[in-house]
Formats: C-alpha cells, sequence, structure tokens
C-alpha cells in the first residue's frame, strides 16, 4: 500500500517542482493530489490573494459555476470547464501552492481531525450527502465578492471559502464557524465600502446637480 502523504507536504514538493513555464489550473489541480469539493476550493481561492491579473474575475466565476451543481446535490470531483486552462506564472503558481500548504498545515496544527489523525496521514475527501443549498449559496455569494473589482474585496472571500474547503476536507467544525465568521466580516465589508462610496463620492455629486431624492 503506498505511503500516504500530507497534503502541506505534497504541495511544498510540488512548488519545489515547478518549472519556468506559466501553470495552469489543470495542472495546480493535478499537483494538489485527489480532487474533492474542498480541495477545489482551496485551490479556487488561494489564488485570489495574489496581485495576478485577472485571477479575480475567472477564479469568482469558477466559483459561482460551482455553486450550481452543489446546490443541486451532483458529486464535484473536477473544475469547471473553460476555467481549467487559464494560466499563471510560474512564480505566481508556486506561491498558491504554498499558501494552500501553509492553510492545510496550520489546519491540522489547531483542528481535533488533524490532531487525531495519525502522524503522515493524509485527510479523507469529505463526502456529498446530497443537495446542500447554504452551501452552495455561500459558495456564489463569496464568487461574486471575488469577481467585483472592489479595492481588497477579494482578501476576506478568499479566506471565507479556503476556510470552507479545509472544514469539508478535514471535516471540522471549528473551521466551518471561521467560514462562515469570514463570510461575514466580507459582506460587511463591502456594505462599508458602497456606504462610503455613496457618502463621499455620489452623493454629492447628485446634490451638486441637484437629483438627490428629497
Amino acid at each position: 500500500m503506498p505511503e500516504l502523504v500530507p497534503p502541506c507536504q505534497r504541495l511544498r514538493q510540488a512548488a519545489a517542482g515547478l518549472g519556468a513555464g506559466p501553470v495552469t489550473l489543470a495542472q495546480l489541480a493535478a499537483l494538489q493530489g485527489p480532487a474533492a469539493l474542498g480541495s477545489l476550493l482551496v485551490l479556487l481561492a488561494a489564488p485570489c490573494v495574489l496581485p495576478v491579473p485577472g485571477v479575480g474575475n475567472v477564479m469568482g466565476l469558477a466559483l459561482m459555476m460551482l455553486a450550481l451543481p452543489m446546490w443541486r446535490g451532483q458529486p464535484i470531483a473536477a473544475l469547471p470547464a473553460g476555467v481549467a486552462g487559464f494560466q499563471m506564472p510560474a512564480r505566481w503558481a508556486r506561491r498558491a501552492l504554498l499558501l494552500m500548504a501553509g492553510l492545510y498545515a496550520l489546519a491540522e496544527r489547531i483542528t481535533r481531525s488533524g490532531r487525531r489523525r495519525p502522524q503522515g496521514a493524509a485527510p479523507q475527501p469529505a463526502q456529498q450527502p446530497g443537495p446542500r443549498p447554504w452551501l452552495a449559496a455561500h459558495v456564489a455569494l463569496m464568487g461574486g465578492l471575488i469577481f467585483l473589482p472592489l479595492p481588497l474585496g477579494n482578501v476576506l472571500p478568499a479566506l471565507s471559502l479556503a476556510l470552507l474547503g479545509l472544514a469539508l476536507a478535514l471535516h471540522d467544525r471549528l473551521l466551518m464557524a471561521g467560514a462562515l465568521a469570514a463570510g461575514l466580516l466580507a459582506w460587511v465589508y463591502t456594505a462599508a465600502l458602497g456606504l462610503a462610496v455613496w457618502a463621499w463620492g455620489l452623493a454629492p455629486v447628485l446634490n451638486y446637480l441637484g437629483l438627490s431624492a428629497r
């Protein structure tokens, strides 16, 4: 029986073995290991915190596409068609792999499931018991926030989805609570940013033009 390699170790080895050419999302998915919903969420969320042009639009769209089969309860074991071919420079792909490795290592240290797992063992993919509308809605909403061109708007939604992916992969309720909390903060940040734009940008212009509602 082949030796199981922890995700953090496998991802660090994959990062060290990357060449100099561009890397597609399909290649990153293959380097990450066996595909499951949790690992795909981590894969799509992690690059969103990197300053790679266009990554937020592609990942946000891909996450919204994933939400539909999740809503229906269909098995998900591959990237959406049309997204797998997205390329990023090798240096950013390497940083994305190392970021994912760090997330898995941190989750293994702080979660109960990680402490109970034997040394060197990899987590088992989370099972999909059927339709989970609340989960699909959360992924779609966070993907929509990532898609929007907001200043620093990717960070909290991406963190929420990365924690959600880890929660599914490691079967941990604490990570799930953290994912939902980060999602709530993402909405608070977006609402505050929208209010600031209205109060300091749009409202004065409308007042100047005499178009403000009274």
